[in-house]
Parts: structure tokens; C-alpha cells; sequence
């Protein structure tokens, strides 16, 4: 069985941290140390967030052009300690078994690390969202300074429910325009009706839209 740290939000609501996510936290992998930015050769980098309003990911990735496998994965985050153990087992999972091929990596979801860190916290989902979307950022400047434009995926036309055609801009939109429940997404996006498996990501975005714009509950 897994052991856990246990402890409450400000609102009194339970948490529970994996050991796998303490492990990761205390023992990050992959990280690049302050300072070695400039001397990092990397094939393409990625960031998302701001420090200034919470957290911040920047991903930088080496490519092996022939295989198109991802061989190193580095990165630095300021913020929480669920964006730190996100973003640690981000970069393993990226690399392991030889590493992944770059259109491998960008079919990534945060379910697929909260899998592998044996969930999050619900408060700390949002820590997920952005690693997925840093290392996005960095395939996408790999495919650019590769002369490989027309590879490069928009992240405004990613898609979230391919049954209804949902994308995360959708979903940003709504939460812009008022929406804070699932209940209100689907007023304004039908989601109830679409793809069951895709329910997971929707909620992991609303949470992560709701607290961009409108900060986290008190």
C-alpha cells in the first residue's frame, strides 16, 4: 500500500500527497541547475506560466533527428511542490525506454503523469496541465527550427473531446465568459454528451482556467 502525507487546504479540505510525489520532490530528476541555462544546447524549449501569478514550467529538449526520439529532458519550475514532482516525472517518463518520439510525447496528457505520480491532490491538478503543455511548447520549437512548420500544433486547437470537437480554447473561452462547474460547461459546450474518457482533461482544464483568470478559492 502506498504511504501518503496527509494534511488541509485553507478551506479545511483533505490532501494527500503520494510517495512518489515526495520522492520526485525531494529527488527531482533531469533538473537543470539556475545558472546553466545559457550553456544548454538544446534542440527546443518550451515555457508556460508566469512566476509573477503562480507557477511557471520551462522545458528544454534534445532530439535525435533520424529517430525523432526525445535523448534528454531537462527542466526548471518555480512553483509548488506538485509542480515539481509534475514536471520531474514529466522528464523521466519522456526519456525512458530510449525516449519517446516526439509525436508520442505531444499525445501526453496530465492523467497520464498523475497516473504515474499516483494522483494529485484535486487543488493541485493544474501543476499538470502546464507540463504537458510546456513540453508541447518545445516539440513545437524543435519543428520550427527544423524547418518542420508544418508539424507545429497550435495548443488554442488542441483537442480535448473529439467526439463534440472541443478543443482547450473552448474550454477557456467558457470559463472566461462565466463558466466555473462542469454543469456550466455543458449548458454552454454540451459536454454531458460527448466523450466520457475526455471528462477527466475537461475538469483538469476548467480548474486550471478558473484559477488562471480568477485566482483559487479562499
Amino acid at each position: 500500500m502506498k504511504k501518503a502525507i496527509h494534511g488541509r487546504d485553507k478551506t479545511g479540505n483533505s490532501w494527500v500527497y503520494t510517495d512518489i510525489v515526495k520522492d520526485h520532490f525531494f529527488n527531482p530528476r533531469n533538473l537543470l541547475p539556475q545558472g546553466q541555462e545559457s550553456g544548454y544546447e538544446a534542440d527546443g524549449v518550451g515555457r508556460v506560466g508566469s512566476p509573477a501569478c503562480g507557477d511557471e514550467m520551462v522545458i528544454w529538449i534534445k532530439v535525435d533527428p533520424k529517430s525523432e526520439k526525445i535523448k534528454e529532458c531537462k527542466w526548471q519550475t518555480f512553483g509548488c511542490g506538485s509542480a515539481i514532482a509534475s514536471t520531474s516525472m514529466l522528464s523521466e517518463m519522456v526519456v525512458e525506454k530510449g525516449g519517446m518520439t516526439v509525436e508520442q510525447a505531444m499525445k501526453i496528457s496530465p492523467k497520464d503523469i498523475m497516473d504515474r505520480l499516483g494522483g494529485l491532490p484535486a487543488r493541485k491538478i493544474h501543476c499538470s496541465v502546464l507540463g504537458d503543455k510546456a513540453l508541447r511548447g518545445a516539440i513545437n520549437d524543435w519543428f520550427r527550427k527544423s524547418g518542420q512548420n508544418d508539424r507545429i500544433v497550435q495548443e488554442s486547437s488542441r483537442l480535448v473531446d473529439k467526439v463534440l470537437k472541443i478543443t482547450d480554447k473552448d474550454i477557456e473561452d467558457a470559463v472566461l465568459d462565466g463558466a466555473r462547474t462542469w454543469e456550466d460547461l455543458d449548458r454552454k459546450l454540451k459536454v454531458g454528451s460527448g466523450e466520457e474518457s475526455a471528462r477527466h482533461e475537461i475538469e483538469q482544464l476548467l480548474r486550471f482556467y478558473s484559477e488562471k483568470y480568477f485566482g483559487k478559492e479562499n
